[in-house]
């Protein structure tokens, strides 16, 4: 049975969500204050959080950072608020949705389920990837600075690993694989988070810019990544 944390002040709401999820069969907890929601998802094993953004104690922007850090796991961040500047924001953090009040809750668990699934998918290919090959040598990509282990999943800035989440990880791999070839964002998408997945093309700038962010320490590699306004963004190689 899959595990859902719910991190919502209000209970009318969570107790709405919970009902709806464990119709689905999910087995789900409750959590209405921030510090304590943090807790528990550090310390258990969630398939999915779904957040709320205002809560009692700590923020819900906070706690998908701390989560991000430490937890490779699908969270939802819900929001009375409509602004694009909070979705960019919670996106930006690492949360793989976003969804805003008052929602349907049918909506809710579909998103559930979709995001659950493709956590699942991941998680299954990377395991196949580490299985067939301890050489982390094998389809490596090194430019500039970086270097890229596909097999390993690992980004190195002269000799320094940097942490990449997983469609960070995709996405810059992609590219770099395809030198000097522009996409559009609506394909990036479609080719990393797939076409029946829920999101759009302001999540491929989020992570194309938290990319840059963590590989731009090193000027060289500040460049590799350009954007073609009015086209995409292209991995640029000399």
């Amino acid at each position: 049975m899959k595990k859902i944390l719910i991190v919502e002040d209000d209970i009318l709401i969570a107790e709405i969500e919970r009902d709806y999820l464990e119709a689905e069969r999910f087995e789900v907890t409750i959590c209405q204050n921030g510090q304590e929601g943090l807790r528990l998802a550090l310390e258990n094993n969630y398939d999915l959080i779904i957040l709320d953004v205002m809560l009692p104690g700590t923020s819900g922007f906070a706690i998908c950072r701390e989560i991000r850090r430490e937890k490779d796991v699908a969270v939802i961040m819900v929001t009375a608020k409509k602004d694009d500047v909070d979705k960019i924001r919670g996106l930006g953090l690492g949360a793989d949705d976003y969804i805003v009040k008052p929602f349907s809750p049918g909506e809710l668990v579909a998103r559930v389920k979709a995001h659950i699934n493709i956590h699942e998918h991941l998680k299954s290919q990377n395991g196949c990837n580490e299985a067939k090959s301890n050489d982390f040598e094998t389809g490596s990509i090194r430019v500039a600075n970086l270097k890229i282990f596909p097999l390993s999943r690992q980004v190195f800035c002269s000799d320094r690993e940097v942490e990449m989440a997983n469609k960070e990880f995709e996405l810059l791999y992609f590219l770099a694989s395809n030198p000097n070839i522009v996409f559009s964002k609506d394909a990036l998408f479609d080719k990393i988070w797939g076409m029946d997945a829920i999101g759009g093309t302001a999540t491929v700038a989020v992570h194309i810019n938290r990319i840059r962010e963590k590989i731009g320490t090193d000027k060289e590699n500040l460049k590799l990544i350009e954007t073609v306004w009015g086209a995409g963004y292209r991995f640029r190689v000399k």
